[in-house]
């Protein structure tokens, strides 16, 4: 226990039998509650969890649904074992590569009471990345740039999973359209933005060893990409929609809009089609749009954040 937070830790294994148990054992004394998913594994994990005895340790069995999945069954169970108390949920993976020692520093912004949910970066610990191989370092700056854009503030390692939410998030969350795979981190920020939730990013470590991606890398490009424009996209309208509409927000979506019409054929306004008769593509026309719109929408998520924090404090007057 922290203050007065009740600390719980998911885990999601799958076929871990090489690390579950260093993974449990090396959590710090003040966890209170630890809840193993085990995903559908096919190895020993199973039966290396019911060796491992402790009253603090909890074990879900998932048939295979996915990480995504099995983070959200292990959030849920923390809800329902806990009620109505005040308490933080730290994710941890089952292969060993999250360090238990910077859990605290996970946890101190919610405690503090400036973060809603935390996030490990990799980026901005001086061990972070120092054995990650080359071709994860790049996809994760890729997707980091793009969740940065459809989350409409600075993410610099996305696929970081190593994270810490608070109770708060969890009972506001819609688990019924929960994304459910690989893609979750890059979902879950950009559903925090949407729904006004501050994020906080500390330095993690990350330890590499002998653990094996089971990611298909283009599948898993395409799927999530497809995602974060949809995801993208809804934020945007729901925030249209809402009768607390700001300024930030119309002059995004107008941007938005505007990047959009230079690119579909015959839809160009008379000041596009002058550009284009000047040597300027249409392409250029929408980088430029959407570059303006993203300056608007980083706005718009601020006040967002900010409208959710005054409704908080009127709540409590």
């Amino acid at each position: 226990m922290k203050g007065d937070y009740c600390i719980g830790v998911v885990i999601p294994a799958r076929n871990e039998e090489l690390f579950i148990r260093g993974v449990v054992e090396s959590l710090p004394d003040y966890v209170d509650a630890i809840v193993v998913i085990n995903d559908g594994s096919v190895d020993g994990t199973k039966s290396i969890l019911e060796q491992i005895s402790t009253p603090k340790l909890h074990v879900v069995e998932l048939d295979g649904k996915g990480v995504g999945a099995a983070i959200d069954t292990g959030h849920q169970f923390l809800l329902e074992h806990w009620g109505s108390k005040k308490f933080i949920s730290v994710v941890v993976a089952g292969d060993g590569q999250m360090n238990p020692e910077d859990m605290q520093g996970l946890l101190h912004p919610i405690l503090a009471r400036h973060a809603d949910y935390v996030k490990g970066d990799r980026f901005l610990h001086p061990k972070g990345v120092q054995n990650m191989p080359k071709h994860r370092r790049i996809a994760s700056r890729v997707l980091s740039f793009l969740t940065t854009l459809t989350a409409g503030q600075v993410i610099s390692d996305s696929q970081c999973g190593y994270t810490a939410t608070s109770c708060e998030v969890l009972r506001h969350w819609n688990w019924d359209r929960s994304w459910k795979g690989y893609g979750y981190p890059n979902y879950w920020l950009i559903q925090m933005s949407k729904l006004g939730f501050r994020i906080q990013h500390i330095p993690v470590e990350s330890i590499y060893g002998d653990e094996v991606s089971g990611i298909r890398r283009f599948p898993f490009f395409i799927q999530v990409g497809i995602m974060m424009v949809r995801e993208h996209h809804r934020r945007n309208f729901s925030w249209l929609l809402s009768r607390q509409i700001t300024p930030h927000t119309l002059f995004a979506s107008i941007a938005y809009l505007i990047g959009w019409i230079a690119l579909i054929p015959g839809m160009s306004t008379d000041f596009e089609r002058e550009l284009v008769e000047r040597g300027i593509a249409p392409i250029f026309i929408t980088i430029a749009a959407w570059a303006v719109a993203h300056v608007f929408d980083r706005g718009a998520t601020r006040t967002v954040q900010e409208l959710r924090l005054n409704a908080k404090a009127r709540q409590k007057t």
